[in-house]
């Protein structure tokens, strides 16, 4: 099975993307997700982490979330590889998200609303 679920918060703006054609619309985005202990300093670290999403959701998300908006979502690891430049292979990884929700509260996102009822 492969199932990821993650809760954090926008690291910037997300943007609509469309292909050359025209035909399907997606944004590619970060979350920021705190790790669940802290430093002996007491700071928290975070992963960061990246976030495709495709069709009516992602025109949803970029016209309701901003950076630093919270964000809980769900979806699946997909992971790939290619050569640079140099001919190293590199690895990537990014979540395809299938679901996502809006987290905050009024004074994140006055349409909360207005956002859940456009995803249902």
């Amino acid at each position: 099975m492969n199932k990821i679920i993650l809760l954090g918060r926008l690291v910037k703006d997300p943007e609509l993307r469309t292909f050359e054609n025209g035909e399907k619309v997606y944004t590619k985005f970060t979350v920021a997700v705190d790790r669940n202990y802290k430093l002996v300093d007491g700071t928290i670290r975070a992963d960061f982490i990246p976030v495709t999403l495709w069709g009516k959701q992602a025109e949803v998300l970029c016209k309701y979330l901003k950076k630093g908006n919270s964000i809980s979502l769900s979806g699946r690891l997909s992971t790939g590889s290619y050569e640079d430049k140099d001919g190293n292979k590199k690895y990537v990884v990014d979540v395809i998200a299938e679901d996502f929700r809006f987290v905050g509260g009024k004074k994140d996102n006055g349409n909360n609303e207005e956002l859940q009822s456009e995803l249902i």
